[in-house]
């Protein structure tokens, strides 16, 4: 088991949904259960999912619940991108989101790669 706060791909996840539930607080009332929702749901998943996996005890289970966050970071990728065309938030702030989403993407990544060769 593992101290998943003192990781810092759990942090920078972390703050990413934090400004994600910022700025989703200034969507369309009629994406309450739409896009706010799904964006906010993928977005959390991350760092709960970083979470989920240092509570296991086993690397192949920390593994598993890497690369569901990964998932989750990959569909978070593509709702910036439609909450932009919908203008539901800025170019700059698609940008800057994207940024961040691809950073804590690499991280998990790195740290996937990590676990993987520790469980062989």
């Amino acid at each position: 088991m593992r101290d998943f706060k003192s990781l810092l791909v759990w942090q920078k996840s972390h703050e990413l949904t934090l400004s994600v539930y910022e700025l989703t607080s200034e969507f369309p009332r009629s994406e309450i259960y739409g896009l706010s929702s799904q964006i906010r749901r993928s977005s959390s998943s991350i760092p709960t999912n970083i979470a989920e996996g240092c509570g296991r005890t086993s690397q192949s289970q920390m593994a598993h619940f890497l690369n569901i966050s990964l998932g989750s970071a990959s569909e978070l990728r593509y709702q910036i991108i439609l909450a932009r065309d919908l203008n539901y938030i800025s170019n700059k702030m698609c940008k800057e989101l994207s940024v961040s989403v691809d950073e804590v993407m690499k991280m998990l990544t790195s740290l996937h790669q990590q676990v993987q060769r520790t469980n062989s």
